[in-house]
């Protein structure tokens, strides 16, 4: 089963399994990682903001036009943000890092 690592605000690493077709936000999910997600993948908010390490960056399809939107609104905005609901895991993509940021923001009335 392919993997995906989150490394959290504090530095600390943690692997978790990664299934094939599952969002970084689901696995997240799955695995108690604190990733809120508060639209649901619906991208209609940037909660779900996570700076991917950037040897993996150039790997991922290129962010949709409403993916770049809300990622405008997304709190510590860096180079190599990606919304982790867009992002699906494959083959390909065994062993991403990613980092969860410092802060997010909620639009969505939280």
């Amino acid at each position: 089963m392919p993997k995906i690592t989150f490394i959290d605000t504090e530095g600390s690493r943690r692997d978790v399994d990664a299934p094939l077709g599952l969002s970084i936000l689901e696995i997240a999910h799955r695995n108690d990682i604190d990733l809120e997600g508060a639209c649901e993948g619906s991208l209609a908010c940037s909660t779900c903001h996570v700076i991917v390490e950037p040897e993996w960056y150039d790997l991922l399809s290129d962010a949709s036009e409403d993916e770049e939107d809300m990622l405008d609104l997304a709190f510590g905005l860096t180079k190599t943000s990606r919304l982790g609901c867009q992002i699906i895991m494959s083959d390909e993509l065994d062993g991403l890092t990613v980092r969860l940021p410092t802060g997010t923001r909620n639009m969505m009335g939280g």
